[in-house]
């Protein structure tokens, strides 16, 4: 999680840190995501697409579509 984060602050890329400890709404959805597994980091875009505890290689590719 932290080297997601890391990633996405080098960037310069905005968003929104969910902690799904504390935010029941935000485990379900991750959960949804998951089929009912809950892995984290679980990233959300803005257009619908996730990555579920993805390589930082796997998040720049993302990040650069």
């Amino acid at each position: 999680m932290r080297r997601s984060r890391a990633l996405l602050d080098r960037e310069g890329v905005e968003y929104r840190y969910v902690d799904v400890e504390a935010d029941a709404e935000a485990e379900a959805k991750v959960r949804a995501l998951q089929d009912g597994a809950r892995r984290i980091p679980t990233i959300v875009f803005d257009d619908g697409t996730f990555l579920v505890e993805p390589t930082d290689e796997a998040l720049s590719a993302h990040l650069s579509r």
